[in-house]
């Protein structure tokens, strides 16, 4: 059973935190986040779902798989009330209500979704909540009021046992899993069950394994292919090491059910989501490798937390590398995140080299997006974005400074990204369907925007494929797409791109790839090319790269105009610098022209300068697709 007892040391620390936010918030500024939102399409109805047939071609579907509802003790004790049913009504185009009292709706439906809450205390700040009965006044007058001197002593060791360690969460909540979080887990399953829709809307049964090891980000988000679940998730309260997690993934392997785990947040995890050692220090084997791939074919790489495709300090020559930073560990002393070992790029070339070298690679994953919104929402649209957690972010006022209840220090909602989106290449939209997809890494990440991305590579495309309208049908019998493997031939295999602007958002940049590469020696290089671009830009010939595409965005006005751009592009490209028989991985990114970041659409609201960036290039970054040579062809 889970321990419900306040903990006295709890209470002083409350004291203090008080203090502290009575010294940093002092403002009484009135947030019009609150104020009552008269948009009809708030009452209108949900709007029908696609509802696609079997494509044997395959058809992109939208996704969010990192959601957290109540049940999550962070999202509990920071505001959040709404439930995985608010979840599912939310990614089916409805309107919830958000935690502080306003309608929340998205632009668009989702086709799948899955409710991810933490493991760890699981329902149990929820439980302790409704076992000594709220007091003092509600969240959301504490927001509109602008006092904090409102904040009741209970409000605050809520907050407490998160934003405290392990440790003092155990003293709260209490050690395992008991019958509170395991009816919090059945509810998550039931729900799921009841808004799955083959065809139409899936529903994946899912959580989050948090492990966080001295603030070092190591979560992961555990997706199960059907309705055979275990009878409870496995928890980094038993170990918080991954290898721990894979191996109880295995025994349930072996007992029928199928799943994967996705790792998150690489940006802030110091360097040890993607390690050149195992969690004790020990060193990579063939079968660390090959259990790793087993349990972790994709990886998250864009979210509210950030990007994690790579870091100015890892792609120097990269200026687009830039986008949407975070790096400091989730620590309230906000040390600097070791870059190495903690981005996707840098994880991909880390793994050729070891391929090279011992003749294993550990790092050959594809890549999603994901929110990792706890408002039982997925918020990732610039202009309709309502943050991750209702006390830190929930409104623009708390976002931008212009209201706050926790110090500045604690406050990083300003750097929060509305990010980001799983796109997947599946046949139909069903638990199967979606899931085998993810399995061969036909998958790809954007930031927010739906642009439709497609990447193949062959031997030997035919010229005129860009032409053929049985363009796909060809592509996937001639070669492999996004995700697949091909064998390195004496010329440069052809790579076949095209890409889509999202229906309702802007015109497209450029669309390049990314090329990562290791040398006789195993030492890994990366290289950035322009393949096509909007309007008659061209790519240098020694550079290969072409001039920025301009920018229409009007920051006081929070508008732009898609008078520059293109809406789609399309190119059959060879590697120029193609050595014969080179190991070597290639993957597609697709940039928007700039566009306002949400930020700068808050900052018209407030009637105040917008802060930097003001404006940013969305994307679309594909699973790779790696060359390997003829010595490490299968048999």
């Amino acid at each position: 059973m889970l321990s419900l007892r306040p903990a006295f040391s709890l209470r002083c620390t409350a004291a203090l935190f008080l203090a502290a936010v009575l010294t940093a918030s002092a403002c009484t500024k009135h947030d019009p986040t609150l104020e009552s939102a008269d948009d009809p399409r708030f009452a209108a109805p949900a709007p029908p779902l696609r509802e696609l047939g079997r494509i044997g071609t395959r058809n992109v579907f939208w996704g969010d798989l990192h959601i957290h509802s109540s049940h999550s003790f962070d999202a509990y004790t920071l505001g959040v009330r709404a439930l995985p049913e608010e979840v599912y009504a939310y990614a089916k185009g409805g309107t919830i209500d958000h935690a502080l009292g306003y309608p929340i709706r998205a632009w668009r439906p989702l086709d799948f979704a899955a409710v991810t809450d933490h493991a760890e205390f699981l329902g149990a700040a929820r439980a302790r909540d409704e076992a000594e009965g709220s007091t003092g006044m509600s969240l959301r007058e504490i927001v509109e009021t602008g006092n904090p001197v409102h904040i009741t002593a209970n409000f605050l060791y809520t907050v407490l046992t998160k934003m405290g360690t392990p440790d003092t969460r155990r003293e709260a909540f209490g050690d395992g899993a008991g019958d509170v979080s395991r009816s919090a887990w059945e509810d998550i399953i039931a729900t799921a069950e009841r808004h799955n829709e083959p065809g139409r809307f899936t529903a994946f049964i899912g959580y989050e394994w948090t492990s966080m090891p001295q603030e070092k980000n190591l979560h992961r988000n555990v997706i199960y292919r059907s309705g055979d679940v275990p009878g409870f998730p496995v928890s980094s309260l038993d170990s918080d090491n991954p290898e721990d997690l894979w191996r109880a993934l295995e025994e349930q392997r072996g007992q029928g059910m199928e799943m994967i785990a996705i790792p998150h947040n690489g940006n802030v995890s110091g360097g040890k989501m993607y390690d050149s050692v195992t969690f004790d220090g020990s060193a990579l084997s063939e079968d660390y490798a090959a259990t790793r791939m087993r349990n972790e074919p994709i990886s998250e790489i864009f979210q509210v937390k950030g990007s994690s495709e790579t870091h100015p300090q890892l792609s120097s020559e990269d200026e687009f590398a830039g986008f949407e930073i975070l790096d400091q560990l989730l620590s309230a002393s906000s040390v600097f995140s070791e870059p190495r070992g903690g981005y996707a790029r840098d994880a991909l070339r880390s793994g050729l080299e070891m391929s090279s070298r011992h003749g294993f690679n550990p790092y050959r994953f594809g890549v999603i997006g994901s929110s990792d919104s706890h408002n039982a929402s997925s918020s990732v649209e610039e202009d309709n974005y309502h943050g991750k957690l209702p006390m830190i972010d929930g409104t623009s006022g708390l976002r931008l400074g212009e209201t706050m209840l926790l110090p500045e220090s604690q406050n990083r909602a300003r750097r929060w990204s509305a990010s980001g989106l799983a796109a997947v290449w599946a046949e139909e939209n069903t638990r199967a369907s979606l899931f085998d997809a993810m399995r061969r890494r036909e998958t790809y990440a954007t930031s927010g925007p739906r642009i439709t991305l497609r990447f193949f590579a062959s031997r030997d495309f035919p010229a005129g494929i860009l032409d053929d309208p049985r363009q796909v049908k060809k592509a996937l019998a001639l070669g492999v797409p996004m995700g697949g493997e091909l064998p390195a031939g004496e010329a440069s295999p052809s790579f076949l791109v095209t890409a889509l602007k999202d229906p309702l958002g802007a015109h497209l940049d450029r669309i390049q790839i990314i090329k990562g590469w290791v040398d006789e020696q195993g030492r890994s290089f990366e290289r950035i090319y322009d393949i096509a671009a909007s309007g008659d830009r061209l790519p240098d010939a020694t550079t290969h790269r072409v001039g920025p595409v301009g920018n229409t965005v009007n920051v006081a006005q929070a508008s732009f105009a898609n008078t520059i751009g293109a809406a789609g592009l399309e190119a059959l490209w060879r590697d120029p610098d193609y050595v014969a028989g080179q190991e070597a991985f290639y993957y597609a990114r697709v940039l928007e022209i700039p566009t306002p970041r949400w930020s700068t659409y808050d900052a018209q609201d407030w009637g105040i300068d917008a802060p930097e960036p003001a404006a940013i290039q969305e994307r679309a970054v594909s699973s790779a697709i790696w060359l390997r040579p003829r010595s490490k062809e299968p048999g």
